[in-house]
C-alpha cells in the first residue's frame, strides 16, 4: 500500500516527537530540605485581571473573609510522577495528602463556578447542552453560553495557569514549571489530571471533552443528567476517565451516574466493579462503586468516596478506600477491563415526560 507524502511527513514528525519526548529527563526534586510544601495565596492577588461576578455569586470575599484562596502542596520527599492534580471543588488537606504522596502535584483554583446555584436546579431547556455550555464557559473563560459572561481571567484555565506561574516563583524546589509550555504562556495539558466531586466532578469531565488531558477522576459524579455532552467526540481518550460513587447516593440511585458513565463509553474497559467486593486493580475496569456503611444516610453518601470526614473508616480507624484513591489517580490507563454491554437499566433519558394539558370540556355542549 502506498503512502502519501503528507503521510510520510506525519509519521517522520511524530517519529521525532516520541524522540523528543523520550529524551527529555524525568522529572526530579532538587530539594536540599525535602519536604510537604503548602502554598495559597489570593486569586485576585495573583492576576489583577481577576475579577468576581456577582450576578452568579462568584465574589472575592464573603461574610468579611477571603473566598477566593487558592491552594497548592507538593511533597519533594516523594519520587514525582511529572503530573498535576487540578482539583476543582473546596480543599480537602486529606485528598492533597494522599495524591501528595502518590508523587502528585496538586493545586485547587477559584474559578468561576458560583452559576450552578443560578441554573442548576433550574427546569431543563430544550438545549440538552444547556449546562454543558456554562461548564465549559466557566473552565475556558471563552464564549460558549449566552446566559453567562465569564471572561478568561475567570475561568479555569487561566487561573491555572497564573497560579502554577507563582508558584514556579515562590516555590523553586517544587519544580512547578514542569506544567508550563516553554514559554510559560500555557499549560501542559497533557501532564495534568483534572479531578473534582460534585459539581466540580462534572465540569472537570466536560473540560476534559473539550481539552485532552493525562486523566480525570470523578468522584460522585458526573450528573447534568438532562445533557448529552457526555457523548460528545471527546478530546481526552475515553479510556481515561474514572468513577467512584456510593450507591446511597441520589446521583447513583438516580441513575444518573450510570448514565454519564455509559455516555461517556466506559463500559468498553469493564463492568461497574465493587470495590468492597473485589480487589485491586478491580478488573482495570472504569466504574467503581462502594455499599460501604452510611448509616444510610444518603448525603454522606455522595461525601464519603472522597478522601475525608464522611469517608468510611475500619474498626482501626484507618480508611477503607486508600487502595481505591490510589487506583483511580495512578492506575497505567493503557490496562483496561473487558467490554460489556449496556445496562438496559440505566436509562439514557431522563428528562420528565411533558405534562399533556386536560382535554377542553365545552361548557356549551347539551349534558347526556
Amino acid at each position: 500500500m502506498k503512502c502519501s507524502i503528507f503521510s510520510i511527513l506525519v509519521i517522520v514528525l511524530l517519529a521525532r516527537l516520541a524522540v523528543l519526548q523520550a529524551a527529555e529527563p524525568p522529572l526530579t526534586f532538587p530539594d536540599p530540605m525535602p519536604q510537604c510544601y503548602h502554598l495559597t495565596a489570593r486569586a485576585s492577588q495573583i492576576d489583577p485581571r481577576a475579577r468576581s461576578h456577582p450576578e452568579i455569586n462568584f465574589v472575592f470575599e464573603k461574610g468579611g473573609k477571603a473566598a477566593d484562596t487558592e491552594n497548592a502542596s507538593v511533597d519533594t520527599r516523594v519520587k514525582p510522577q511529572g503530573k498535576l492534580v487540578i482539583w476543582l471543588m473546596g480543599y480537602s488537606a486529606p485528598l492533597f495528602e494522599r495524591v501528595n504522596s502518590y508523587g502528585l502535584h496538586a493545586i485547587g483554583v477559584h474559578y468561576a463556578n458560583g452559576w450552578f446555584g443560578k441554573f442548576g436546579n433550574a427546569t431543563p431547556p430544550d438545549d440538552d447542552k444547556f449546562l454543558g455550555k456554562i461548564r465549559l464557559e466557566a473552565a475556558t473563560g471563552e464564549d460558549f453560553s449566552d446566559v453567562v459572561d465569564i471572561p478568561k481571567p475567570d475561568g479555569m484555565t487561566e487561573r491555572a495557569l497564573q497560579f502554577v506561574k507563582w508558584l514556579a516563583k515562590e516555590n523553586p524546589p517544587g519544580r512547578w514549571e514542569h506544567f508550563l509550555t516553554d514559554d510559560r504562556q500555557g499549560m501542559r495539558w497533557d501532564r495534568v489530571i483534572m479531578a473534582g466531586s460534585s459539581h466540580g466532578s462534572t465540569t472537570a469531565a466536560r473540560f476534559a471533552k473539550h481539552q485532552c488531558v493525562d486523566r480525570v477522576v470523578t468522584f460522585c459524579g458526573p450528573r447534568d443528567q438532562y445533557e448529552t455532552w457526555q457523548a460528545l467526540p471527546s478530546a481526552t481518550p475515553a479510556n481515561r476517565f474514572f468513577g467512584f460513587s456510593h450507591i446511597l447516593d441520589g446521583g447513583w440511585t438516580g441513575r444518573h451516574y450510570c448514565r454519564s458513565w455509559e455516555l461517556l463509553d466506559l463500559n468498553r474497559f469493564g463492568p461497574v466493579v465493587n470495590v468492597d467486593q473485589t480487589a485491586p486493580p478491580y478488573g482495570n475496569t472504569r466504574r467503581l462503586i462502594t455499599d460501604a456503611d452510611v448509616n444510610h444516610d444518603a448525603r454522606r453518601a455522595h461525601s464519603s468516596v472522597v478522601p475525608g470526614g464522611a469517608a468510611v473508616k475500619d474498626a482501626s480507624g484507618k480508611f477503607i478506600h486508600e487502595d481505591v484513591w490510589r487506583y483511580l489517580f495512578t492506575h497505567p490507563v493503557e490496562q483496561v477491563g473487558q467490554p460489556v454491554p449496556s445496562d438496559p437499566a440505566c436509562r439514557k433519558d431522563l428528562r420528565p415526560e411533558p405534562v399533556q394539558p386536560a382535554p377542553a370540556i365545552d361548557l356549551a355542549a347539551p349534558s347526556g
